[in-house]
């Protein structure tokens, strides 16, 4: 693995509607490549997609509510850390999707493109939760 010497931390806030998932995602992969941590981009843009559809889907009570993701390398610049902040102070939950549904998974997404997720409380002042993932960084040559 490879460390990441410099600190970096990008925080945005986005309203609670789900066409904006595509400036969710432009936004992370820009902030990516921007890096130099193309590697991730993938797995951090779906997660991440995830994770914004689930805060609008079920954290929020509608378009005048918003959705903050961070996005930082943490662990001494070994991993990258992403949060997805809502209004809910419901704990996501894995559900059991049929077949041929059209929506149930995007937990499992989460668990298995991360290295590890779980939730966090809101910053103090703050109502709600945070739902975060980590993504090792790879090694570079």
């Amino acid at each position: 693995m490879t460390s990441v010497d410099t600190c970096r931390l990008f925080r945005a806030e986005f309203p609670a509607l789900a066409d904006r998932a595509s400036a969710v995602r432009r936004m992370v992969t820009g902030h990516l490549r921007e890096w130099r941590l193309d590697a991730l981009v993938d797995s951090a843009v779906i997660a991440t997609n995830e994770l914004f559809a689930n805060a609008v889907e079920h954290g929020s009570r509608g378009p005048a509510d918003t959705v903050i993701i961070t996005v930082s390398l943490e662990n001494r610049g070994h991993e990258l850390r992403v949060e997805v902040a809502d209004g809910s102070p419901v704990v996501p939950r894995f559900r059991e999707a049929a077949p041929t549904a059209e929506s149930g998974r995007g937990l499992a997404i989460v668990d298995g493109l991360a290295a590890d997720w779980g939730t966090a409380p809101p910053d103090p002042g703050s109502a709600g939760k945070k739902v975060w993932f980590t993504l090792p960084l790879e090694s570079r040559s």
